[in-house]
């Protein structure tokens, strides 16, 4: 699916999207737990970036943990929902294709459930720029939904075609972008999810 394609479709429910999402993390303890880790590992790091930031929920999250964080969406109806929500953090519309970003510029990364429309042959190009922007030091946080075997397997999200990955394969383009894998977890699937979940941590040396 192409951007614009991804893009159409995310400014068309973003109002909608906003309100059902807005206290999903309330019945998500450890993904909650493993924000406050990043958190702490990136405090004191510089900016951090929300990439594919949505409505900004997990933005205004990591603010509120001490973080100097501002989101980035593909979308420019989420960037409105984003900026209308949380009118005192930045928020920008952008690629995580090609950021608007200097190299080395950020502390830390947060790409939430936002790399799971592209195409995995796109992968190798985007993560690459994640590590781009990435101080020597900073961290990646990527969440997604999780499959087993060894290859991402393609569904029907609600609003764009989107990948499931497993955790051993999508670690290896992460590795290869020059990122280190500082730790990962698999969750199964909460009362309102379809999937498994599956996130990774990893560094920038």
């Amino acid at each position: 699916m192409t951007e614009a394609a991804t893009r159409s479709a995310y400014d068309s429910v973003a109002v909608l999207y906003a309100d059902m999402f807005r206290d999903v993390m309330d019945d998500l303890p450890f993904d909650r737990a493993l924000l406050a880790v990043f958190a702490e590992l990136t405090r004191d790091s510089g900016p951090v970036a929300d990439l594919g930031c949505g409505p900004g929920r997990l933005t205004g999250h990591l603010a509120s943990l001490g973080l100097p964080a501002f989101g980035v969406d593909l979308s420019p109806g989420m960037i409105a929902q984003a900026r209308k929500e949380h009118p005192d953090l930045r928020f920008d519309v952008g690629t995580i294709t090609a950021l608007d970003l200097a190299d080395g510029s950020l502390g830390g990364i947060l790409a939430w459930y936002s790399t799971i429309h592209a195409a995995p042959e796109d992968l190798p190009r985007i993560f690459a720029e994640f590590h781009r922007v990435l101080a020597p030091g900073g961290h990646l946080l990527i969440a997604f939904q999780a499959c087993e075997g060894d290859a991402p397997q393609p569904f029907d999200h609600k609003v764009a075609l989107a990948y499931r990955w497993p955790l051993d394969p999508l670690s290896a383009l992460l590795r290869r972008a020059g990122l280190t894998e500082v730790a990962r977890l698999h969750r199964e699937a909460s009362v309102h999810e379809r999937f498994p979940a599956g996130h990774l941590l990893l560094r920038k040396p």
